[in-house]
């Protein structure tokens, strides 16, 4: 690998960590004292979805409202079975409007979706590290390719739920392409099982998987603290 592609690529790596080390510090801030804050409320009787989301609202507010990530939405969602009143539920808010979104509006079933089995739940769940999965299709939320964020919340060795936030692809892919493009290489972000994030080489789209490609043949490097490789081309 020349010397110019290697310094590039190390440029790429960190210009992610960079990007998704503000989101990840603003959710690790908010999980502990909001966990004390429900072990609190736990002493004084069963934990409800009405006595969890007023905790929950200022925190989202507040992390929709991070300078410099264009955060689409955040909140908390709740470990399995943690309520009294229900066995899931997302304490979410989102959007230009900042409304909190109201699952059972939308779908008779999304109410009840397991999501325990999805990677933004599970995998900080089983790690208790912070963790970033994408992109997907959030059927539950935008409806759009998303990569969320997340970050347990835990009460002693108890994780009751994660703390979270989504960004769009389009918006990442709109933050990071012109830093890419400034390396003067080819820079194509992947998730963990090889999946296209973002690329600067339009031969590459979105969710496209560079396994089996000539993509995949190519050195790929970790970006520190975030679950994402970096590939880079010379043009």
């Amino acid at each position: 690998m020349a010397a110019t592609t290697d310094s590039a690529m190390r440029a790429a790596a960190q210009i992610v960590s960079g990007y998704f080390s503000i989101p990840t510090r603003t959710l690790v801030d908010w999980a502990a004292p909001f966990a004390a804050q429900v072990e609190e409320l736990r002493r004084s009787g069963p934990l409800t979805q009405a006595k969890l989301d007023p905790l929950v609202e200022p925190y989202a507010l507040q992390t929709l409202a991070l300078d410099g990530v264009p955060v689409y939405g955040a909140g908390f969602i709740a470990a399995i079975d943690l309520l009294s009143d229900a066995r899931t539920h997302l304490s979410w808010w989102q959007g230009a409007d900042r409304r909190r979104l109201v699952l059972a509006s939308q779908s008779v079933n999304k109410e009840d979706i397991d999501y325990s089995t999805l990677e933004w739940f599970r995998v900080p769940m089983a790690t208790g590290e912070p963790h970033v999965a994408g992109p997907y299709v959030d059927y539950l939320c935008s409806e759009e390719y998303t990569i969320t964020v997340a970050v347990p919340a835990q009460i002693g060795t108890e994780s009751i739920g994660v703390a979270g936030l989504d960004v769009l692809v389009t918006a990442v892919e709109k933050e990071l392409t012109p830093r890419f493009m400034a390396l003067g290489h080819q820079v194509t972000l992947v998730n963990g099982i090889g999946r296209v994030v973002v690329s600067t080489d339009p031969r590459h789209a979105t969710g496209e998987s560079v396994r089996g490609g000539p993509l995949g043949a190519l050195p790929r490097l970790a970006c520190d603290g975030v679950a994402l490789d970096v590939i880079v081309e010379e043009i």
